[in-house]
């Protein structure tokens, strides 16, 4: 499935995130801080969200430490936040229920 690459208005991006109150809007990338048990729980959500990515063809920036995963996401063939980061979200949030 294809996902639009095309930056969003702030106002989609406003209503957007809405739906994903854990991620915050910081300069022009979406970011979530992830907390887990200890690192191999976190290294095996990093796998999954590497999947994830790679399905979509939509990498993340991330980092990990210990038991701490931030992700970071843009578009940047759009320099912005597109459609394709939300479906991402999305991905990564069912990761969770």
């Amino acid at each position: 499935m294809l996902h639009s690459r095309k930056a969003l208005s702030p106002e989609q991006i406003n209503a957007q995130l809405l739906l994903y109150p854990a991620w915050e809007l910081q300069g022009d990338v979406l970011f979530r801080a992830f907390k887990f048990d200890d690192f191999s729980a976190a290294w095996a959500f990093m796998q999954q969200v590497a999947q994830i990515a790679e399905t979509l063809d939509h990498h993340p920036d991330w980092r990990n430490v210990y038991d701490l995963v931030e992700i970071r996401l843009s578009t940047h063939e759009c320099n912005g936040i597109s459609a394709l980061d939300f479906e991402m979200i999305r991905k990564i949030e069912l990761l969770g229920s």
